[in-house]
């Protein structure tokens, strides 16, 4: 006759092993079952787009880029501010479905040499005829950043010769050592 303690212990036995994740071979099924369906995929970067274009901070001389992979996000880009790459972290952290956030976001050195270059290159992009219309929407295309005197164009123009209008306007600013025009061309 079974004790309790025996009849315990062989159910335990029977329903362990089942509840443990597979290894191995045997992994791969469980794990394909946690990539997103592509609706899901497809909500998470919508809405990660979204809580990131609406943060209070974001500016022009900000640039925030994005992954999403799975369930998880990883976030990069530089901002000059440094709470907003902490508002940035958090505010994605609360989308719904997502598990992980890996923060690599760049806080830019703080130097009063570079903020005057922020703003000479500003009125210089953005000041000049040509360029004019893409001051217009409340988040810029043209993304300005500077670090160390080194700029970098980040960002969507109309057309070639706007990323080359870009570039040639930033390049003329006295006290830029560079220029990195990284500015994508719409298609």
């Amino acid at each position: 006759m079974m004790t309790f303690r025996s009849t315990l212990f062989l159910i335990c036995a029977l329903l362990v092993p089942s509840l443990i994740l597979p290894v191995g071979p045997l992994a791969a099924p469980a794990l394909a079952q946690r990539q997103p369906s592509a609706r899901a995929h497809e909500r998470i970067q919508k809405e990660v787009r979204h809580q990131l274009l609406m943060l209070p901070y974001f500016g022009v001389f900000d640039n925030l880029t994005y992954k999403v992979d799975g369930y998880n996000v990883i976030l990069g880009g530089a901002v000059t501010n440094p709470t907003l790459k902490s508002d940035a972290e958090r505010s994605v952290q609360r989308i719904e479905g997502v598990e992980k956030v890996a923060n690599h976001i760049e806080v830019l050195p703080v130097s009063p040499m570079d903020d005057g270059l922020r703003r000479q290159l500003y009125r210089a992009i953005y000041g000049y005829p040509s360029l004019q219309r893409y001051a217009l929407p409340p988040v810029k295309p043209i993304r300005i950043l500077v670090k160390n005197g080194h700029v970098a164009l980040e960002g969507v123009v109309d057309s070639q010769s706007d990323k080359s209008v870009a570039g040639i306007r930033a390049s003329g600013v006295a006290g830029v050592f560079s220029v990195t025009n990284n500015l994508l061309v719409a298609k």
